[in-house]
């Protein structure tokens, strides 16, 4: 037996020891079909990183991740000043490619790792190891590990910590890493240049201005940020920051997001009221999903009067069901395309082990193709999230 098919073989005992430890739901054989259709369409393309599209309007160089503030529109007063913001309305002219480019990896990647771990098939971790060795190893094509220039605004800042939210897709491409490391598709040393990578961007959002300002933000930016950061610390075996994840959740996102009932005000207060709830769930969910640990599990958890994920799940259940019953304001874009299969009712199915949650998020659309519910969609190959590689 060669290398390749001793960690294949490894992978293949702990995929099945762990499922075992999950009967309620078979992920791996719900999507099996989903997963190859999408990886062996994904076997046939070659990675495409940030390098190969220029950014103009960009203050870094071309190895800097940029985009623009969706909501920022040229003030008709002022055609060529400073932009001014129309909340939930994206203007398609600001600057897209490389939140374009990111989205492919985490659509294309963790698809042909999960192709891998259901099939054990060296082509798919070959690929997948591909897009890792373009996005963060070589050093023509890599990301810097930073987001500096990230939802810059025209005439008014080159750069916001509100954009750390566009690395959101790479916390599932983390998780696929996690997984990948089994296959032997890619070197030791350039696992620990990847690993490196992650460790170097959870650095830069743990103490950089623009990371500070995205850890403070009050509603999903602020829940963003714990989930990557709780991701990237998992993948890089950094305890402490997975801690800090841990103590944040209970002190600063439950409380000052979830109301008693279980409704997320500030997401309410949105023009797009119902899909920023679901998307703050999901996160919020994700959270849990990522550090709860033995003995400090955060789907547990709730404070004196009762606020936790808990309540905002069973707040949320009965209209990702019925959506006709929904009470408030309709979100000004995309109302008709939601719910898709939010992650956050498979994970609470497993943790309270609640089949309701389980048999909803069976019902719902797993593969979204409206960009921007894609946007709002980061965890799309559960399978690598409901068992551990290792």
């Amino acid at each position: 037996m060669n290398r390749r098919e001793f960690f294949a073989a490894s992978a293949a005992c702990i995929w099945s020891f762990r499922s075992a430890a999950q009967p309620q739901i078979d992920v791996a054989k719900i999507d099996h079909a989903r997963i190859l259709a999408a990886a062996d369409q994904y076997l046939h393309q070659q990675p495409n990183t940030i390098t190969s599209v220029h950014a103009a309007r960009s203050e870094g160089g071309p190895h800097d991740y940029f985009s623009e503030g969706d909501y920022w529109w040229p003030d008709p007063k002022s055609p060529t000043g400073p932009y001014i913001r129309r909340d939930g309305f994206s203007n398609p002219a600001n600057f897209n490619d490389h939140r374009e480019l990111l989205i492919r990896l985490s659509l294309q990647m963790p698809a042909l790792t999960a192709a891998w771990v259901i099939t054990h098939k060296s082509p798919y971790a070959a690929k997948a190891a591909d897009h890792l060795r373009a996005w963060f190893v070589n050093p023509d094509t890599r990301m810097n590990p930073n987001l500096q220039f990230a939802q810059a605004i025209h005439g008014v800042a080159p750069g916001r910590g509100i954009g750390i939210i566009d690395t959101l897709h790479l916390v599932e491409v983390a998780r696929a890493a996690g997984w990948l490391e089994h296959s032997g598709a890619l070197k030791s040393e350039e696992m620990d240049t990847v690993r490196r990578w992650f460790a170097d961007y959870a650095t830069w959002m743990t103490t950089s201005k623009n990371g500070l300002e995205e850890r403070d933000a009050k509603n999903n930016h602020g829940t963003c940020w714990v989930a990557q950061v709780a991701e990237f610390a998992r993948f890089t075996h950094d305890d402490a920051k997975l801690a800090d994840c841990r103590e944040r959740f209970r002190t600063m996102l439950v409380p000052n997001q979830i109301a008693p009932d279980g409704r997320l005000p500030l997401e309410l207060a949105r023009t797009k009221p119902y899909s920023y709830s679901l998307f703050d769930m999901d996160a919020l969910s994700l959270v849990c999903q990522i550090a709860s640990r033995s003995g400090d599990n955060l789907w547990a958890f709730t404070t004196p009067d009762g606020r936790g994920i808990r309540k905002t799940i069973d707040f949320m259940a009965p209209y990702i069901r019925d959506k006709s019953k929904w009470p408030f304001q309709h979100d000004v874009e995309y109302f008709d395309d939601l719910a898709v299969r939010q992650p956050s009712l498979l994970f609470a199915g497993l943790a309270y082990n609640d089949d309701a949650y389980l048999q909803l998020w069976k019902t719902l659309n797993p593969d979204p193709t409206v960009p921007e519910i894609i946007r709002n969609f980061p965890v799309r190959q559960p399978v690598l999230w409901v068992s551990e590689p290792a």
